[in-house]
């Protein structure tokens, strides 16, 4: 029994000197480069997005569009962008930051699309029904987007021994949702090596 409360004890004392070693939080700039695991972080989706941005707004398909349309800005929807890696990888961090590049660019809008645009349908739906008819919106008034905006991210995992490489690929392609042509093609490499 004397055995069994030594132990005890010498949890407890574990736990508690445990426990008085608090964890300290550091705020930094969101621009700062800190990579603890190897794995995809906030950095790689900056760089995704600093990728993707540069070459779908400097894209021939915006002139193209722009010299067949007579100056008309083309419309996008975001549609699915597909994460094929074993990690949890959220593409809406960089997708994000492209969509806010095109409407500040002012060369090409967006509309909603998916969920977001199934939440914009179901308000218009309930001022059917509750609004006055002077503030209430139409339907059969939404714009038709031009194209669609889809990718995919995949990984590649190298180890050997303590070593090991992580190397992401995000491909986003713009398709024209009427001819179903691909226009544009963008892609982002990221490579990482990890000496444990």
């Amino acid at each position: 029994m004397k055995r069994f409360f030594n132990i005890g004890l010498v949890l407890m004392v574990i736990a508690v000197l445990a426990a008085c070693n608090p964890r300290k939080v550091t705020r930094v700039s969101e621009d700062t480069t800190i990579d603890l695991s190897g794995r995809w972080n906030d950095v790689d989706s900056r760089k995704t997005a600093t990728d993707m941005i540069t070459e779908a707004l400097g894209g021939r398909w915006l002139l193209n569009f722009d010299r067949e349309h007579a100056g008309k800005q083309p419309v996008v929807i975001c549609g699915f962008v597909k994460n094929k890696t074993a990690e949890h990888i959220d593409p809406e961090t960089f997708i994000k930051d492209l969509e806010r590049a095109f409407i500040n660019s002012g060369q090409v809008r967006l509309v909603a699309g998916g969920a977001k645009r199934e939440e914009v349908r179901g308000e218009r739906a309930e001022q059917q029904d509750y609004s006055s008819a002077e503030t209430m919106k139409k339907w059969g008034r939404e714009i038709g987007a031009d194209f669609m905006l889809q990718g995919d991210i995949a990984q590649i995992v190298d180890s050997y021994k303590d070593e090991k490489v992580n190397f992401y690929q995000v491909n986003l392609q713009l398709t024209n949702i009427e001819t179903n042509e691909i226009v544009w093609i963008g892609e982002s490499k990221i490579k990482k090596y990890i000496n444990k």
